[in-house]
């Protein structure tokens, strides 16, 4: 390995140990509790070096959470296959939430953060830029459930808008895995959480 490539490699990894570390300080105390030196004091680096990395606190909790959606996209993505029908590729598509969920804990709760808190941090052109890249895990679903259309297994239905409401459902129904050993003691949260996506179906198939 060359002197340029293990700069770069160093740079990629003190880059991924930032936002780690801030993905921490976020989760353990809110937004309004976590800053730049903060982050800066617990990675051991200095703030100049957190500022070489990103612009601000709104670039830098950007990149978190477009981090986070590009690896839910991927995880999505690597599920499927053309020789999946069109209800497969549904069943995988929420199946693999549901493992994103619990395989990476630390970037559901982080995009969860986000979409639940009722401040704002990103300007209008950032959030449109993340809100994209979110996007590209609903686009999966929503050609999978086009898909079904055009091959005459699915009512003629918007499939866009059938692919946020069933992505609503099931990220709702992952919320109420917090709740399996109190209101839901008799209830598989797996098994309910597939009772969605069966549901769905049954509401889609002609």
């Amino acid at each position: 390995m060359g002197v340029k490539e293990r700069r770069e490699k160093e740079k990629g990894q003190r880059k991924k140990h930032i936002l780690d570390t801030a993905k921490k300080l976020l989760l353990e105390k809110g937004l309004k509790s976590t800053s730049i030196n903060q982050i800066a004091k617990q990675a051991e680096l200095s703030v100049g070096a957190i500022y070489f990395y990103f612009k601000d606190k709104e670039d830098l909790f950007a990149a978190l959470q477009v981090e986070g959606l590009n690896l839910l996209s991927r995880t999505i993505a690597e599920a499927i296959d053309d020789q999946c029908t069109p209800e497969d590729k549904i069943r995988k598509i929420t199946q693999s939430y549901l493992r994103f969920s619990q395989e990476y804990k630390s970037y559901f709760d982080i995009i969860n953060y986000f979409l639940a808190s009722p401040e704002t941090i990103f300007s209008l052109e950032r959030k449109r830029q993340i809100d994209e890249r979110g996007n590209d895990s609903i686009s999966i679903l929503r050609a999978a459930i086009g898909e079904g259309i055009e091959k005459g297994l699915f009512k003629e239905v918007d499939p866009g808008r059938q692919a946020i409401i069933l992505w609503s459902a099931c990220h709702g129904m992952i919320q109420l895995k917090k709740l399996e050993k109190t209101i839901l003691p008799k209830d598989s949260h797996q098994s309910l959480y597939c009772d969605v996506v069966e549901r769905f179906l049954e509401g889609l198939r002609i």
